[in-house]
């Protein structure tokens, strides 16, 4: 292992002047984008407010960027600097995770399945949520609606609680001073992928059995488990920092993931919410991504046509990842003290 770290190559990254730079016309290019973009559906008033929060949002991500460059940007750079090692050390996590057992990794997919079975057989069996879905107007069966909202869910929890405990789990790793601590989050969210993976062929496998027709709007799956891929490793490395001196914060975050099962929109379909407390969920941006997942595979839209869901998405994944690389950098010299 540490001949592996020792003989990596060192990635130096674009000079501050130019990355300051990039970022700056970034923004600039996104600001035009909102400013200039035209919802012919929209209510007039409702659109500029959108505007305003989008550009005020871009603003204060670009100060922050600016201001904060050299503390930012350490994280990405290690991150691709090490990217044989992480993918390496990737795939050993999945392996190793059932290791022992009898039947090994096929537990990692008993679990997910006998969940959606049971999901659907109380909402979709014994109490019948199908009219929710008909007074929504969704044209589908509820148990491949049901496991379009599930999916990503499991990843996004699987991927969660594994990138929380990424440092407590190699803590023999972090007390390594040639080690680059700050790849173990990735790890463990790229371990979670695989799985994911799996339950994106089997929906795809359940969604051809109910006779729906191959469409090209099904390539957006794999632009919204990117887009989960991001937000959970953005979360997760504010969160396994934390947890280093504050434990309880496992905890919490189990409770905090069963409550948001349920407020998320997965076994219940947000069009029975009056129209004014919708905001409320849509700002989850968890919502965005099982919402873009049924999209893919229920409705004709390509996702950058819903243009401010999108944007707000993105704009808060990099927000939250600032502030994990910032939370970070900052509690690193402390983590071989701690544990």
């Amino acid at each position: 292992m540490d001949n592996t770290v020792t003989k990596e190559k060192v990635n130096k990254g674009i000079p501050k002047g130019i990355g300051i730079l990039i970022g700056i016309i970034v923004a600039m290019i996104t600001l035009a984008v909102v400013l200039l973009h035209k919802n012919p559906n929209a209510v007039p008033k409702e659109e500029w407010i959108k505007k305003a929060i989008a550009c005020a949002m871009v603003l204060c991500a670009l100060t922050a960027f600016v201001s904060l460059y050299d503390k930012i940007v350490v994280l990405p750079r290690e991150l691709w600097g090490n990217r044989e090692l992480i993918w390496k050390l990737a795939r050993n996590d999945f392996k190793k995770r059932y290791a022992g057992s009898t039947m090994g990794r096929v537990w990692a997919f008993i679990q997910p399945i006998v969940t959606v079975g049971m999901y659907y057989c109380i909402f979709g069996i014994i109490f019948p949520a199908r009219a929710q879905l008909v007074a929504s107007g969704v044209k589908a069966p509820y148990v491949v609606w049901l496991t379009a909202g599930l999916i990503p869910w499991f990843y996004f929890s699987e991927a969660i609680g594994g990138g929380t405990s990424a440092l407590i789990e190699y803590n023999y790793l972090v007390k390594k001073v040639v080690f680059k601590i700050s790849i173990l989050p990735i790890i463990k969210v790229i371990a979670a992928s695989f799985i994911h993976v799996f339950f994106v062929m089997l929906l795809l496998v359940l969604y051809f059995v109910f006779r729906f027709e191959p469409s090209v709007y099904l390539i957006q799956l794999f632009y919204y488990s990117f887009c989960m891929f991001c937000l959970t490793l953005a979360i997760s490395y504010s969160t396994c920092a934390i947890v280093v001196f504050f434990k309880d914060l496992t905890q919490i975050i189990g409770i905090l993931l069963q409550v948001g099962m349920w407020a998320t929109p997965i076994m219940w379909e947000i069009g029975v919410i009056p129209e004014k407390y919708r905001i409320i969920f849509k700002l989850n941006p968890v919502f965005y991504i099982i919402n873009g997942y049924r999209s893919a595979l229920f409705e004709e839209q390509w996702f950058f046509e819903d243009f401010y869901s999108t944007m707000f998405f993105w704009i808060t994944t990099a927000i939250i990842f600032g502030i994990g690389a910032l939370i970070f950098k900052r509690l690193k010299p402390h983590f071989a003290d701690v544990l």
